[in-house]
């Protein structure tokens, strides 16, 4: 009996470790699907009164496969409604199958395409790659067209597929926008394995003719995916508008440590024809092991495939973008059931004046704090080579904003989701912040998991700012009002954890400490 018993709790013990049962790693403020595996934003675009996102959804599995554009809606780009599948992976007759890739969505306005029946005020488009194979051989990927009159709920696709084919296997994930001064559309795909995007431009979203190219450039170490070309506004270095815009070029590609996968970006002008990377605009290459020749989005493993939003309405400043959280060194092994994947929290995004140039800037939406729940608050705090407890232990979904003077320690920050035998270590050191996962809790299901992100950060008048997301098994950090920004996985072992703050070798101020409850966006 003792036997038995034993082995049901070291069974137990087991599945816990792994998320299979007893811990909610279901983030509570951002996108999840209610089972199964999901990858890249795809379609991101507001039309009458919704935010759209469809997304890389595997129909059958945890895994990834069978590639499909799930679907939700939102009034808010918060709170979600779940649809049936949009557009599904397909057979044809001859045995080839088509999986829907990733893409984007544009609004029609007026059915000038023809593709929605007559009458109709606007038309939805879809535009993805469809990536044929036959068996276990992949065959080509091409852009695709499907269309809907009825708000995204049914699709139709476009009988003269392929739009654009170039007898490519690495021709892929369309992004379109309109383009007013010359009234087209201009569409961003990307030669994956040549490093390179391709821009081409179309008056009837049918017919497409190639522009130009621009690369290959910055990291090349990974295929290059998911390109988003948008206009962003220029904030001078206190974060006031000047009225000027540059146009930004984000790509995901490699990561400053080997064999991962992160989003880089590149700052220059569009003269509707050609994107021109502009050395003047274009922040300084961050220094690392590597010699990281872009410039970075996000300096966590866990925010890829970014895309921006189509058609935002005035009431939503933007641009504003959804990244997703996972990468492909460890993906398919990450320790949650029934679903597998999440979508960040959206980002407004500007451009700042620094003296490195223009740095991108990203904040949650304004709309992330109705998200605040009970609140608490924190005197200020001098530490001297010490440490002290905040929370024992708290439900670990939270917000956390504090301003913190390192002062002469040698190292300063917080601990987080802290436990019996684990901690999540945000921290300040040497010009750079820090999240160190590798103590975090479960850490096993991957060699490839435990890591230390870092990303270079000055003071602004001796004090840095942090906006923290603790979020079950996502952290997400905003430093100095978004000028640099952290995304990482954990996957602590105890429901709730405790928050320390320390300084070590020093002494320093944490000026404010404010927390918020975040309050769950599903029922």
């Amino acid at each position: 009996m003792k036997q038995i018993i034993l082995s049901i709790v070291m069974t137990a013990m087991t599945q816990i470790a792994n998320g299979q049962i007893g811990i909610d790693y279901r983030p509570q403020s951002r996108f999840t699907p209610p089972k199964n595996w999901i990858n890249d934003p795809n379609g991101l675009v507001y039309h009458d009164g919704e935010y759209h996102l469809f997304y890389q959804y595997n129909p059958f599995g945890n895994v990834w496969g069978h590639m499909s554009w799930g679907h939700a809606v939102s009034k808010d780009l918060l709170h979600w409604e779940h649809l049936p599948v949009a557009i599904p992976e397909f057979t044809d007759s001859d045995g080839k199958t088509t999986a829907i890739f990733s893409g984007g969505a544009v609004v029609d306005k007026g059915n000038r395409s023809g593709l929605c029946p007559a009458g109709s005020k606007d038309c939805l488009i879809a535009l993805y790659t469809g990536n044929v194979t036959a068996g276990d051989k992949q065959l080509v990927q091409y852009q695709n067209l499907a269309y809907s009159a009825d708000k995204g709920r049914t699709w139709k696709q476009y009988d003269k597929n392929p739009i654009l084919d170039i007898g490519s296997k690495e021709f892929r994930d369309p992004n379109a926008f309109w383009y007013e001064p010359e009234q087209k559309w201009v569409m961003a795909t990307v030669k994956a394995t040549e490093h390179r995007a391709a821009f081409y431009s179309s008056t009837d979203l049918k017919n497409w003719t190639l522009m130009s190219h621009f690369g290959p450039v910055g990291d090349t170490s990974k295929v290059w995916e998911c390109p988003g070309l948008m206009q962003v506004p220029v904030h001078t270095e206190a974060g006031q508008p000047t009225g000027r815009s540059k146009w930004v070029l984000f790509i995901s590609a490699g990561f400053p440590q080997k064999d991962y996968v992160g989003t880089q970006y590149f700052v220059g002008d569009f003269d509707g024809k050609t994107f021109t990377l502009d050395p003047a605009a274009q922040p300084k290459p961050v220094p690392s092991a590597n010699d990281y020749a872009g410039a970075l989005v996000d300096y966590g493993k866990d925010y890829y495939a970014a895309v921006p939003y189509n058609n935002l309405p005035a009431s939503q400043p933007g641009p504003v973008m959804l990244g997703w959280h996972n990468n492909w060194a460890y993906g398919n092994e990450l320790p949650t059931t029934p679903f597998k994947g999440a979508m960040s929290l959206p980002r407004q995004i500007t451009l700042r004046q620094t003296q490195d140039g223009l740095q991108l800037v990203q904040q949650p939406i304004e709309g992330v704090r109705t998200l605040r729940g009970a609140q608490t608050n924190r005197q200020a705090i001098q530490l001297t080579s010490q440490s002290q407890t905040l929370e024992k232990a708290t439900d670990n979904a939270y917000e956390l904003e504090v301003e913190l003077k390192p002062g002469t320690a040698k190292r300063v920050g917080l601990k987080l989701a802290k436990g019996t035998n684990e901690e999540t270590i945000l921290q300040y050191t040497d010009g750079k912040l820090q999240l160190d996962r590798r103590r975090s809790g479960n850490v096993s299901f991957s060699p490839r998991f435990p890591s230390v992100e870092e990303a270079p950060l000055r003071p602004k008048n001796g004090v840095i700012k942090l906006r923290i997301f603790v979020d079950k098994s996502v952290v997400e950090v905003f430093a100095n009002d978004g000028e640099r920004v952290i995304t990482d996985l954990i996957f602590p072992t105890e429901t709730a954890g405790g928050i320390d703050i320390f300084a070590e070798e020093g002494s320093a101020e944490f000026v404010k400490l404010t927390r918020w409850a975040l309050k769950p966006i599903r029922q």
